[in-house]
């Protein structure tokens, strides 16, 4: 698969998947309010399948990350998406999911999906909106599973 790159203000996203930092994508999402306590081979198995996005300054250090889990032909959901504390108020998270958005596999889908707590006017940005009908939405969630150490 040939990887995409993007560069600005020194600057890169990359979906190079070979480039990521896994201690850094495992270090902010164990922390993180929709993934805490995750295990770090639970972090690794996710990123298998995924079209991933990894956010790097320009000596190379990770500050960022998204993912898209998707067909690749009728839906996508973004998730895992962040930006270090450190890094943020620079526009890198608005570009890191213009980048996802952007890519040629993610073009013409039907469904992009998302979860968030507190980042709505932010989505909204690029097009997302609350489920106008969120009684066709069904989920089956073990919010738990990390604590217990029964993922995977």
């Amino acid at each position: 698969m040939t990887h995409q790159t993007w560069h600005r203000d020194g600057f890169s996203i990359s979906t190079d998947r070979s480039r990521l930092d896994l201690a850094v994508i495992h270090g902010f999402l164990k922390g993180s309010y929709w993934a805490e306590a995750i295990p770090r081979d639970v972090v690794e198995r996710s990123l298998t399948h995924a079209l991933v996005f990894g956010l790097f300054t320009h000596d190379a250090a990770q500050i960022g990350f998204a993912r898209a889990i998707t067909d690749r032909a009728t839906f996508a959901y973004l998730g895992d998406v962040f930006v270090i504390e450190d890094w943020r108020r620079r526009g890198l998270g608005a570009w890191l999911v213009e980048c996802v958005m952007g890519h040629p596999d993610l073009q013409g889908l039907r469904n992009w999906f998302l979860l968030t707590r507190d980042a709505h006017a932010f989505y909204a940005r690029f097009g997302f909106e609350p489920m106008p009908d969120a009684s066709r939405l069904m989920v089956r969630a073990d919010p738990e599973v990390y604590r217990r150490g029964t993922a995977g």
